[in-house]
């Protein structure tokens, strides 16, 4: 099966895996599913190390972050197409959501019809609009 994951789940693969559940685990650890990434989340990873909020002790550039989705993990890059875009201009705005990065990696799991696995629990009221949902309970 195919999986798009969040930002926060590839962060907590690399740094805190006690922080994914089981059921995430599960899910990440087998082999005959194909894990996906938005070139998205990769600009927030990237963002978010140049920043020294994560990674610092793992990776010693940013190159290394992609690096590591690609070679490491096995986990493909899906990059922003415009279909992605027209889904996420038609997407309904979410009561106290308005993460603009957050709203198009939804928009890509509703395109592709991926299950979205994030620990983002505004995620669920997406639902509504055909997103299909892995929520990584803490």
């Amino acid at each position: 099966m195919r999986y798009l994951i969040d930002t926060n789940i590839f962060i907590h693969l690399n740094e805190d895996k006690d922080f994914l559940s089981k059921n995430v685990m599960y899910i990440l650890e087998d082999y005959s599913n194909q894990l996906y990434i938005s070139s998205e989340s990769v600009k927030e990873l990237l963002h978010l190390f140049q920043a020294g909020k994560i990674g610092y002790k793992i990776w010693k550039n940013a190159y290394d972050i992609v690096n590591a989705i690609e070679n490491d993990w096995n986990i493909t890059i899906k990059y922003v197409q415009r279909e992605h875009l027209v889904t996420f201009s038609n997407l309904d705005r979410v009561e106290n959501h308005n993460d603009p990065s957050d709203r198009l990696i939804i928009s890509q799991a509703i395109c592709e019809k991926i299950p979205l696995i994030s620990s983002d629990g505004k995620f669920v009221h997406y639902r509504k609009q055909n997103l299909q949902f892995v929520f990584n309970k803490r």
